[in-house]
């Protein structure tokens, strides 16, 4: 079975975290002392209902605030599909947490509240997954319990975001009434709204074609590690560990290892005990070279004939993620695939204005959760295809040098 990983986002009281527990109890994803559990906090709470968002708000000030705040993974499974997960916070301040959960998204799932319709959140939340080149989103409109499952009320959300997605970098949209709390086209079909023909939430999932998505042509693959054991044995034997960031790589086939530029054949390709015929996107392998060519941990191994232009000035995107703000000569660390450098910003072009689209040319600085276009130039190579072709290599995370923690996420441009 593939795996699908996709993030939930949506305004404060959308229903997020009680679609994903309505998921995870009809997929029969719960034990039976969880779901007491949750339905005797329910009773005590005075609620006539079991409340299933109970089931994903683990920390104690979400469950106390009914707001989710940090990004949480939960994982299910059908007869069809594993998926991930991941319950991304509404709230504007927890920007940098919702771009967290969506980077490694294969669908972004969009809820708005039917009473409510678009709202502002719900507009800023398809920008972001946009700008993050998730391939797949659904416009989930939940809560068709209370507007008496009127066609008349999701037709007219259905037409403003159609509207409003023609403007964004979106290939693949479905929009898909709902009702998270009574189960009403979550898993099976409703019989409250006959009208709608498309298909339940769950069969989306579960038939969404993402092979394709990921990079298939242009070979990459970082090396993250060099595997020589010590041991008689295997005294010869050399390999280099890593997950294919592109492409497709088999034995005897020609590869170059960047930034030497020196160039070999496969060997083999091994897969825990076994070696196997070939490795594509995201396994994570050893390779064998036919020759004992230097290689070490930040290394790229990719075709001769295709491969990724190093560069030392990056036109990118950043998501800013710390109170302290980012301005020009500021000098942080930078993590790209398993190569990390220093960096020095150069320019900050412009301040995104994710509501609008609005593009502010006059700021002089990013702050906390905002997004910008920035000119970064860096002290050693980067090896970074744009954004759009791999999302792997085209990404990196920004670390202030002083505390090492995570300032900034961003997206290399064309």
């Amino acid at each position: 079975m593939d795996l699908l990983r996709f993030a939930t986002a949506g305004s404060v009281d959308d229903g997020k975290s009680t679609l994903i527990g309505r998921l995870l109890l009809d997929s029969k994803a719960i034990f039976e002392d969880q779901l007491e559990a949750v339905e005797t906090t329910s009773r005590t709470r005075g609620y006539d209902y079991t409340d299933l968002a109970l089931l994903t708000d683990g920390l104690r000030s979400e469950r106390e605030q009914g707001i989710t705040i940090d990004v949480a993974y939960r994982y299910f499974a059908t007869p069809r599909r594993k998926f991930i997960i991941a319950d991304t916070p509404g709230h504007v301040q927890y920007t940098r947490n919702m771009v967290t959960g969506a980077s490694t998204a294969d669908l972004g799932l969009v809820l708005v509240d039917a009473r409510q319709g678009l709202t502002e959140q719900s507009r800023r939340h398809a920008v972001i997954l946009s700008l993050l080149r998730v391939p797949h989103l659904v416009l989930a409109v939940n809560k068709m319990d209370l507007v008496g499952w009127s066609q008349e009320v999701f037709e007219d959300i259905r037409q403003e975001f159609v509207s409003f997605a023609s403007r964004l970098n979106v290939p693949d949209l479905e929009i898909i009434p709902i009702s998270a709390l009574q189960g009403d086209n979550v898993v099976t079909r409703s019989e409250n709204m006959p009208w709608f023909e498309g298909p339940s939430l769950i069969h989306h999932l579960e038939n969404v074609h993402i092979a394709s998505d990921r990079d298939l042509r242009d070979v990459r693959f970082p090396v993250q590690y060099v595997i020589r054991p010590k041991s008689d044995e295997h005294h010869d034997y050399r390999g280099y560990a890593g997950r294919v960031a592109g492409g497709v790589l088999k034995p005897g086939d020609e590869v170059m290892v960047l930034p030497s530029g020196l160039t070999t054949r496969i060997e083999g390709i091994d897969l825990f005990d076994r070696e196997v015929p070939e490795a594509y996107p995201p396994m994570s392998v050893v390779l064998r070279l036919e020759d004992d060519v230097d290689v070490s941990r930040g290394d790229m191994i990719c075709r001769v004939r295709n491969a990724p232009t190093p560069s030392q000035d990056l036109d990118v995107m950043v998501c800013w993620m710390t109170r302290d703000p980012l301005r020009p000569r500021r000098k942080l660390a930078i993590k790209h695939t398993t190569r990390t450098a220093r960096v020095l910003v150069k320019e900050i072009q412009y301040r995104l204005d994710v509501n609008t689209l609005h593009r502010d040319q006059e700021t002089g600085e990013l702050g906390l959760n905002e997004i910008g276009r920035v000119t970064l130039r860096v002290t050693q190579p980067l090896l970074a295809d744009p954004y759009e072709h791999n999302r792997t290599t085209g990404s990196f995370i920004l670390v202030d040098e002083a505390t090492g923690a995570t300032v900034g996420a961003g997206m290399v441009n064309t």
